[in-house]
């Protein structure tokens, strides 16, 4: 079967940042400081997880929402790596698979001190009827995106 990726099935957000490219890296990849860039609320604190260095990770995250009754954690598997460029992720309840949707940053210098960050929220291989049926995709609204990348840039 040919999925192509649809604008109906991700959202995608840009700002540019006034910062370089590796320093805003140093904050993405690191767990600890998601909570800080975290537009959803969703975040608690980071269970465990070391800075992602490389595909196939899995940092394991504390987390809180109504869609979930209340608290849990997430394990993310990290599905893409370039050193300062991109990271991406998937999120799964904890011990189980992913089921397919991926948060990406990617990350395009622009000069020395100002990149262009991209943050791509993507359910488009999402194909889990019975999650299709009591998840409502997206999750989470583009404002909460860019309210992510909002706090990025205070982050940073």
């Amino acid at each position: 079967m040919n999925h192509h990726k649809s604008d109906d099935q991700k959202i995608v957000v840009h700002r540019t940042i006034e910062a370089s490219a590796d320093a805003i890296f140093d904050v993405v990849t690191n767990p600890r400081r998601h909570k800080e860039l975290d537009g959803s609320g969703f975040i608690r604190s980071e269970e465990h997880g070391d800075r992602i260095t490389a595909t196939g990770q899995v940092f394991t995250m504390n987390m809180e929402g109504d869609h979930m009754g209340g608290e849990y954690k997430t394990d993310n598997h990290v599905t893409g790596y370039a050193h300062d460029r991109l990271v991406a992720w998937q999120t799964a309840p904890a011990g189980t698979e992913p089921k397919g949707w991926e948060w990406v940053w990617e990350l395009e210098p622009q000069g020395q001190h100002q990149t262009e960050v991209t943050l791509t929220y993507d359910w488009s291989k999402v194909t889990d009827k019975e999650l299709l049926r009591k998840v409502t995709f997206p999750l989470i609204k583009k404002e909460e995106l860019e309210h992510s990348l909002q706090r990025l840039a205070e982050t940073v």
